[in-house]
């Protein structure tokens, strides 16, 4: 799946993901992946469904989701490199997650912030209906040595 708005462009093709910008965005910068192992950054991309956005063919932004393509979908590690923010390329990437084929009529596709409440709000995302119902096992620091 490619999408295009002007010279910015989304795609599902892995082959065209900078895994080493990934990999250095997420265990650098991002607030939630610092320390990951970039063996663990290539075996999620892997076992995922994974978008780039391209801008005149450089990688600046990334998605991914972990689904079963039938009744659950979780979007993880959204990230435009800081120096493109403010664009709206954030807006656009989740657009094409949720306008994906394959992630239609999907019974609850969640996602998890610490900062990006407004912009998940756009698409539809709330807190869940049932916060009592839900329960995790989490691991913040796992990658930090």
């Amino acid at each position: 799946m490619t999408t295009n708005d002007s010279s910015f462009q989304v795609s599902t093709d892995q082959s065209l993901l900078d895994i080493p910008m990934i990999y250095r965005f997420l265990s650098e910068q991002s607030s939630w992946a610092v320390g990951i192992s970039q063996p663990i950054v290539e075996r999620a991309i892997e076992n995922s469904l994974c978008f780039g956005g391209y801008l005149d063919g450089r990688h600046i932004a990334f998605a991914r989701v972990i689904t079963d393509f039938a009744t659950f979908a979780n979007l993880v590690d959204v990230f435009v490199v800081p120096e493109y923010r403010g664009h709206g390329y954030g807006k656009q990437m989740v657009a094409a997650v949720l306008r994906h084929p394959s992630l239609q009529h999907l019974r609850r596709f969640t996602l998890a912030t610490g900062d990006a409440h407004g912009l998940y709000e756009r698409f539809g995302f709330t807190a869940p209906s049932k916060p009592e119902t839900l329960m995790e096992r989490y691991f913040p620091n796992i990658y930090v040595s």
